[in-house]
């Protein structure tokens, strides 16, 4: 599977802090999604309704104790969510999550980000 990792304008990795949440592009976006620490580790992955979602993780004090947070997301349909949210979790190992969905993954391409 090829999902389309999103960027932000310009065609940048967007700060998780700064990406515009009220954009119209997040009205009924659903998929999974990907925070990483610029030239570090990846933080979180999960899935979702990706506005809420985000919004929840900015909250979140286990994510933003990592500096430097950048975020990408991806339409999935929800047939495929949780074997895709596994897959993610199987290959970068998230430094915070552990409730993954117990289901056989479903490999997708990964974002390249470096």
């Amino acid at each position: 599977m090829q999902p389309t990792w999103q960027k932000c304008q310009g065609d940048v990795w967007g700060p998780l802090m700064n990406v515009d949440l009220s954009h119209a592009h997040f009205d009924n976006m659903e998929g999974v999604y990907i925070i990483w620490q610029g030239s570090g580790p990846v933080v979180r992955v999960g899935q979702g309704i990706i506005r809420d979602r985000l919004a929840a993780h900015r909250r979140d004090t286990a994510i933003t104790a990592y500096p430097n947070l950048y975020v990408t997301w991806a339409p999935i349909f929800v047939t495929y969510r949780d074997g895709v949210e596994r897959y993610l979790a199987n290959a970068l190992a998230p430094r915070v999550g552990d409730a993954f969905p117990d289901v056989n993954p479903i490999q997708v391409a990964l974002p390249l980000w470096e």
